[in-house]
């Protein structure tokens, strides 16, 4: 992991990186030290003082029931309160969590054993019969749960007290890493039909390292540390999580000490809080992934592989990431970022050369460019500028279309392909770490949000979901990156570092994900 920044004083009018212009160019803009607020309360000053760490976040979660959110704000929150059947470790491995041990027994059946003498919070046991209970209403049409990776989970059998048998409709050589997030969280069976689906969403219990004690919405989320966690207790008392919506807040929340840890900062957001005194910026390579997405289904320029390819040579992704991005993300070639299983190294990025890009375009019909537009949440407004002005040096004009992040996200995850116009800006996590994470729902051609249809793909996701055999499983990623690189649906850009802003109080290291599990987290006090 690389550390990119030691907090510092320095001179706050100094230039940093800001603004892109539209007239097909990158050019650093001035940014005025933003206002500071007032400190944060009494309750903040106690904190300070005790064994507390505060973290904020972009958002507030949208629900405590961990199988009826789907998004990584909220998850960040709840993989406190909840363990997970398997866990991500900080060196990138799959690791057990409330499952000890996970095999294979056929093609379709994943047997999990079970730790012992685990508990809920409430003191309920955690045992097989809730992992069934659990994974089986996560399933229940009635839960509309967002949640997707179980898809292929036809079924849970209870073998004995610590033993369950997950059942499959094909082999899912992932299952393991997918229920190590989203789609491995313990709810307890007892207590959710005893206080039912509303009070569990407010007052959730899980088997996790805290315990929720309050949550005032859109203002903070209050744990304190669970003494009976079968992984001993966390070395803070307590942990406060708290929204922080721009630079300006973060920065207020951290100078008055109502603030640890922020996370989840854009680039240009840390450009804004770097280089302020009592304030440390650390950037940790992260795994995700951005990208545009080309809608090759309706008539137009897009449908042109030429066209497509042009578009790629268009935009100088180096460029992008030194001056927007100051830095902190990595090319990525085709799709599946580095880090992630099946990324093939020998797969080159495009050339980045608006002589190659124009020439494209003319052989496509275009010799004088076209106009289109970029769909984008007013979050990455900065990005998607610098796309439409890289792209105009090329003849393309693209207006940039911003929602916010709700419009943004309802689209995107709607039924209709086209409701994010003909190119969007998007980015996946790849929280698995396995490049099918990344393709399962935007390539193949059945899936909701692919927006180009080959059977060659589809043939190639095929095997790499479904082969019993990891080097089959490469090798299918493999020749899958070939066939993007070549058809080029979409616009490859890059994974970004997971970039955090801190006082000098916490202490902790942060996976690839970025996933906020605080439960090795130490403060000084």
């Amino acid at each position: 992991m690389e550390r990119i920044h030691q907090g510092r004083t320095m001179d706050r009018s100094r230039p940093t990186r800001r603004h892109v212009l539209r007239t097909g160019g990158l050019l650093l803009g001035a940014l005025g030290a933003p206002a500071l607020l007032s400190a944060c309360g009494t309750t903040a000053a106690a904190d300070r003082a005790g064994n507390v760490l505060r973290v904020s976040q972009p958002g507030d979660p949208k629900t405590l029931d961990p199988q009826k959110q789907g998004d990584m704000v909220s998850m960040n929150v709840l993989i406190n309160m909840f363990d997970t059947l398997t866990t991500r470790g900080r060196d990138n491995r799959l690791h057990p969590r409330l499952a000890l041990s996970w095999k294979a027994t056929d093609a379709r059946t994943w047997r999990f054993t079970l730790r012992p003498g685990v508990t809920f919070h409430n003191g309920e046991t955690c045992d097989a019969r809730a992992v069934a209970f659990s994974i089986e209403r996560l399933l229940d049409p009635a839960t509309k749960s967002p949640i997707v990776e179980l898809r292929f989970v036809k079924g849970v059998t209870v073998v004995d007290r610590l033993t369950v048998d997950i059942h499959t409709t094909v082999h899912d050589p992932i299952l393991p890493a997918k229920l190590s997030l989203f789609g491995g969280v313990v709810v307890p069976p007892r207590h959710l039909a005893e206080a039912g689906d509303a009070e569990f969403a407010e007052h959730p219990v899980g088997t996790g390292p805290f315990t929720h004690v309050s949550w005032q919405r859109d203002h903070e989320l209050r744990m304190r540390a669970y003494d009976g966690h079968w992984n001993g207790r966390p070395a803070v008392d307590g942990l406060v999580f708290s929204p922080a919506p721009n630079a300006s807040s973060s920065l207020a929340a951290l100078q008055s000490g109502g603030v640890d840890l922020v996370a989840g900062l854009t680039p240009d957001a840390a450009q804004q809080l770097e280089g302020y005194g009592g304030v440390s910026l650390d950037g940790h390579t992260g795994i995700r992934t951005a990208y545009l997405s080309l809608n090759t289904l309706e008539r137009g320029p897009l449908q042109d592989r030429r066209v497509r390819q042009a578009l790629n040579h268009a935009i100088d992704v180096p460029l992008l990431i030194k001056a927007v991005l100051g830095g902190k993300a990595t090319e990525t070639p085709a799709l599946v970022p580095r880090g992630a299983f099946g990324f093939d190294p020998s797969v080159k990025p495009f050339t980045r050369s608006v002589d190659t890009a124009r020439r494209l375009l003319a052989e496509a019909g275009h010799p004088h460019g076209f106009s289109t537009a970029i769909t984008a949440s007013n979050v990455d407004a900065n990005v998607a500028e610098a796309l439409a002005g890289l792209l105009a040096k090329a003849g393309v004009d693209a207006r940039v279309d911003l929602l916010d992040p709700g419009t943004y996200s309802a689209r995107l995850t709607s039924d209709n392909r086209g409701a994010l116009g003909p190119v969007y800006l998007a980015a996946s996590t790849v929280w698995t770490m396995d490049g099918a994470s990344i393709v399962q729902s935007n390539v193949r051609s059945d899936r909701r949000q692919s927006r180009w249809h080959s059977a060659e793909a589809d043939r190639l996701i095929d095997l790499e979901e479904l082969s019993e055999d990891p080097a089959a499983r490469a090798r299918a990623l493999s020749d899958l990156q070939r066939l993007m690189r070549e058809e080029a649906p979409f616009v490859f850009l890059y994974q970004i570092d997971n970039i955090f802003a801190r006082n000098d109080r916490p202490r902790w290291t942060p996976g690839s994900a970025g996933v906020l599990a605080m439960e090795s987290a130490q403060v000084s006090r």
